[in-house]
């Protein structure tokens, strides 16, 4: 079996902690055909077989998990088929490049080549959406209608909320998330929504964000490891890309039977690798575009998490 990890360009990826790079050159160490596979060569056809541009790479996993001395190395002409498995490994934003890459992935699954995640279930699992159709999850107001946005905050501000989180519907690592004063909201909301050109999620703010925020990473309804990120003193995101600590922690009974439920439901569909962010005691965002975190989880646990998807 080949594994060709369908990736963005490394001098956009951290490669020192990227989880990508953790799993592929986990895969080539376990003697798995591994490849990198590029934007600019990747392409879909239906007159003949389907032979891609293919990288080979090189490199270490230090004792940390963290990669050491990634290299590309010759390009190599690999067929596609039913002997491949493609990681759908662009990191989001999911916009309408994101879009294009799941329909051509989607191609390739209907010709029997098989892609993890699977590009129909990411494309039917919104990654905050997911999140808020569990029961008793968190109060959310999804779109781009401001009298809808008015109506969910007045209902807020009848129990005394003064602060409301509004967050793009489908960014990542906090980008566009904000925290405003309800009084601010009519401004804020419009803004926001011109400048994202969609929906905008409107939440209560969390004060307990400040004691962390869990990222539990789950491959086939399996939890892998967990950790906590804690935000930077004075700050609200815990972001690790943005400063944020981080430490392991274990999952109540409770949230590892929520985080099973969901990822039951998600294989479904062919999405069997999952990473789940949590505040308190409920799920925030069930993550299944390119689940990250991979190095750290696998840093915090002491163990190379990456071998349990092989």
């Amino acid at each position: 079996m080949k594994h060709i990890y369908f990736i963005d360009p490394l001098e956009k990826l951290n490669t020192k902690k990227d989880s990508t790079m953790l799993m592929a050159l986990t895969s080539k160490s376990l003697g798995i055909e591994s490849y990198f596979l590029f934007e600019e060569d990747f392409y879909i056809q239906n007159t003949s077989e389907v032979v891609f541009d293919c990288y080979e790479f090189s490199g270490e996993i230090k004792d940390d998990f963290y990669v050491k001395d990634l290299i590309l190395g010759e390009v190599k002409q690999i067929k596609i088929d039913q002997d491949c498995t493609i990681h759908m490994r662009i990191d989001p934003p999911y916009d309408s490049r994101y879009q294009r890459y799941l329909w051509m992935l989607n191609f390739l699954v209907e010709k029997g080549i098989n892609v993890s995640n699977n590009p129909i279930g990411i494309m039917k699992h919104n990654e905050k959406l997911e999140a808020y159709k569990i029961d008793n999850g968190f109060e959310s107001y999804v779109g781009a209608s401001l009298s809808g946005a008015k109506k969910f905050v007045s209902k807020l501000t009848e129990r005394g909320v003064e602060f409301l989180i509004l967050k793009p519907l489908d960014l990542f690592q906090g980008i566009g998330v904000e925290k405003i004063h309800v009084d601010q909201l009519e401004d804020r909301f419009v803004k926001k929504a011109k400048e994202y050109q969609g929906p905008v999620v409107i939440q209560p703010f969390e004060a307990k964000v400040s004691d962390g925020e869990i990222r539990s990473i789950f491959y086939k309804s399996k939890e892998l490891g967990t950790i906590l990120k804690v935000p930077k003193a004075g700050e609200f995101l815990a972001n690790i890309a943005q400063g944020a600590s981080f430490h392991q922690v274990q999952l109540s009974e409770k949230l590892v039977k929520d985080c099973e439920s969901v990822c039951q439901k998600l294989m479904e569909d062919g999405v069997d690798l999952v990473a789940f962010d949590i505040l308190g005691d409920k799920i925030s965002e069930v993550n299944v575009t390119c689940p990250g975190l991979l190095v750290e989880v696998s840093y915090a646990v002491g163990e190379n998490l990456a071998k349990k998807l092989f």
